[in-house]
């Protein structure tokens, strides 16, 4: 009998846990359909950890991305949320991808990556253009890791151009499109990721 999934949702928002964020009330939204699935899920805020720059998968000095990465290689799925800030994914976003690539040196029992036969996807809210950007931006950098990427794996709204309301104030969660792209991802998310977890990918070719 298969094992159950894991999802780990990371969350990039600028804000700490103690503030609203449009980005989390996105990542719920997903969060329903892997409940339904029966995948157990987590939501990380990092901006509540000390997350120190570097590319090591521990640097010291109260850095506390090794909590996270304990969590990043317990899970099946990783689904990564970031808002839009000048057309670009958000810093924390980024840095999150380079403490990622800290980790890529380590490898599973077939001596393949960390990251194979892991599923990614991105979520990306904003009030301007640019969600394609950071979640291709992320999307492509998940993928050079190893993770596996399933179709349609970015879900995203953004409102008009310029300062003014997002997600939650312009009830960008009534989008049909965005509401369409989100459960295409989700769905996806957890159909590949079962696959890989019945029919991993081969270690020939790809183990170090």
């Amino acid at each position: 009998m298969s094992r159950k999934l894991k999802a780990l949702i990371l969350n990039c928002s600028l804000k700490k846990s103690n503030e609203p964020s449009n980005t989390d009330a996105m990542l719920n939204d997903f969060i329903k359909i892997f409940d339904g699935k029966q995948v157990e899920s987590e939501v990380i805020r990092v901006a509540d950890y000390q997350v120190a720059y570097g590319i090591a998968s521990d640097m010291g000095d109260g850095d506390e991305w090794p909590q996270i990465w304990e969590k990043v290689k317990e899970a099946d799925i990783l689904l990564v949320g970031t808002p839009v800030w000048l057309g670009e994914k958000s810093s924390i976003s980024k840095l999150v991808l380079e403490r990622l690539d800290g980790g890529s040196s380590e490898t599973n029992e077939k001596g393949q990556s960390i990251f194979y036969n892991k599923v990614a996807g991105a979520a990306v809210t904003g009030n301007e253009d640019g969600a394609k950007n950071a979640g291709g931006d992320l999307i492509f950098g998940l993928a050079q890791l190893g993770y596996t990427v399933p179709p349609n794996p970015l879900a995203y709204w953004v409102g008009e151009a310029g300062p003014g309301p997002s997600y939650v104030e312009a009830e960008g969660y009534k989008s049909e499109f965005t509401q369409s792209t989100i459960q295409m991802a989700g769905h996806n998310l957890v159909h590949l990721a079962s696959i890989l977890n019945e029919q991993p990918i081969p270690a020939e070719g790809n183990a170090s």
